[in-house]
């Protein structure tokens, strides 16, 4: 029987039977389906990802005419620096980079983030990258939004002012850890709509909130209040991407319009960031190392095809590095993530990548 060349979950090589595909490809789908209490994808869709996944070149595109528009977090970074997923360390300044990726690259949207790419390294340097927002709207066409992450837990000892809750648990602390992940959630909070009413000011067309909820549930609680005060107050464009499928429930009890963070899903998620006002949504699935490739990005369409078929504000997966099916590592096989992404367009239905 001939065999069909694919990836694992950490990139390496392997190959599979036909058989052993479709069988990889239908038990993601329901372990998918067993957590989210959603339903598995069908025969005909799981004969889509066969296909895809059968496909005998090495770079797959959707169909013409199923085209999706492409966000990007901290993108110019990737040019500029040499830490952030291999970058090719090039001697040009954020701005040119930009210019670079809708020049050169065409991209369709771009989104500047300071190098230190989370909101309370960037407040202090919010002045600075005014400027650089505000000259490349001049100089660009494509939306231009501004990125950056909660990241909650910079506001826990050593590096911010309140105890971190880790320290307190092991003591028993539970009420203690709690008001701790809440004063943190505030100040983080205050940070964020800082910075972005900052961007509003100059014009920019966005913000992305990007690997929110990273520090659980109050990190997701203080987006979501972020998003409802700058959709009162500003006209920011707002996308928001998660760090995981699940939300973590370091506190346990954080609850936004009664209902409670910890535990949500994706297309649970959904619900709150669409009440909160956001106008994308990026949800993620995480990847799993040791699971094949085709098994990893079956489970993702799977949650994201329930998001789509609930959301009434346009969905742009998370299909990066260790998430949407792609595999955990650096610089992921481009074979392994034009499957996920054409799955995620044909199968999902999703409007952006």
């Amino acid at each position: 029987m001939s065999k069909i060349w694919t990836r694992m979950g950490d990139g390496s090589a392997i190959e599979l039977t036909p058989d052993e595909l479709r069988q990889e490809i239908v038990a993601g789908s329901e372990d998918a389906a067993d957590k989210g209490q959603i339903p598995a994808l069908d025969e005909n869709e799981i004969d889509k990802l066969v296909e895809i996944f059968s496909a005998p070149w090495r770079v797959i595109g959707v169909e013409p005419g199923h085209e999706v528009p492409l966000t990007k977090d901290e993108t110019a970074c990737t040019l500029v620096s040499s830490q952030l997923s291999s970058g090719a360390h090039l001697q040009i300044s954020r701005e040119d980079a930009v210019e670079v990726f809708e020049r050169v690259f065409a991209f369709d949207t771009m989104e500047l983030g300071w190098i230190d790419y989370s909101f309370k390294p960037a407040k202090p340097m919010v002045s600075l990258d005014q400027v650089a927002v505000e000259r490349l709207l001049s100089t660009t066409i494509f939306p231009m939004l501004y990125g950056a992450m909660p990241n909650m837990g910079l506001y826990y000892t050593p590096d911010g002012p309140f105890t971190n809750p880790a320290d307190l648990l092991p003591l028993m602390k539970m009420d203690e850890a709690r008001a701790e992940e809440m004063n943190a959630a505030e100040l983080c909070m205050e940070d964020m709509i800082y910075v972005c009413k900052r961007f509003d000011e100059i014009g920019a067309d966005g913000i992305d909130f990007d690997t929110t909820a990273s520090a659980g549930d109050a990190d997701f609680w203080a987006t979501l209040k972020t998003v409802e005060e700058l959709k009162k107050t500003t006209d920011l464009g707002i996308e928001v991407g998660m760090s995981g499928e699940f939300i973590l429930g370091m506190h346990g009890e954080v609850e936004y319009n009664g209902k409670r963070l910890a535990g949500m899903f994706p297309h649970q998620q959904l619900k709150v960031v669409e009440e909160a006002g956001a106008d994308i949504f990026g949800p993620v699935c995480n990847t799993k190392t040791n699971k094949a490739a085709a098994w990893n990005t079956a489970r993702a369409v799977t949650f994201v095809k329930e998001v789509c078929k609930q959301a009434t504000i346009p969905i742009h997966v998370n299909v990066g590095m260790g998430v949407g099916g792609v595999p955990m590592f650096e610089t992921p096989p481009i074979d392994a993530v034009t499957r996920a992404s054409v799955a995620m367009v044909e199968v999902a239905k999703v409007d952006g990548l």
